[in-house]
């Protein structure tokens, strides 16, 4: 079997990997909250918010997409699996059934925090250690603050 050999030592490929594994469980997580969240919203708000939610989940899956192949291009296999998900996201567990909107709004805003929080400090470990992968993350980091900024402004 062909293994994809990194540049990095093995010290500085294992703190990457370790952030790199996390922001992708942390986005998959993220896409799927609000995808759930964007099938139950209701209230006066619900067109508005709902392809909100639509556009989280398009940046949530493409920076899922971006982190997995740098962890692949690092020899890293990337673990989006369900149950790897669900041990190691940094989201709180999503409303069941119908969500009204500033319900919804809040969760997601609580979701992109937590979130945006761990991303941060992905940052700085990876600073040092691979300032590409760094890039990405500062990158996401950034998209996210923006989807956050939007969906406070939506419950003012």
């Amino acid at each position: 079997m062909y293994v994809v050999k990194s540049p990095l030592s093995d010290a500085n490929l294992k703190t990457v990997s370790e952030a790199l594994q996390g922001g992708l469980v942390d986005l998959v997580d993220l896409a799927l909250v609000a995808k759930q969240i964007h099938w139950n919203v209701v209230g006066p708000r619900f067109r508005s918010i709902h392809l909100q939610l639509d556009e989280l989940v398009d940046t949530a899956r493409t920076h899922s997409d971006t982190v997995a192949e740098r962890a692949s291009a690092l020899g890293v296999s990337p673990d989006g699996r369900a149950a790897t998900v669900a041990v190691g996201s940094g989201i709180d567990v999503t409303p069941e059934g119908w969500v009204d909107d500033s319900t919804a709004v809040r969760t997601i805003v609580d979701a992109l925090g937590a979130v945006i929080g761990r991303m941060r400090e992905r940052i700085t470990a990876t600073g040092d250690p691979d300032p590409v992968s760094q890039d990405i993350f500062i990158q996401i980091t950034a998209d996210l603050e923006k989807q956050h900024w939007m969906f406070q402004a939506e419950n003012g």
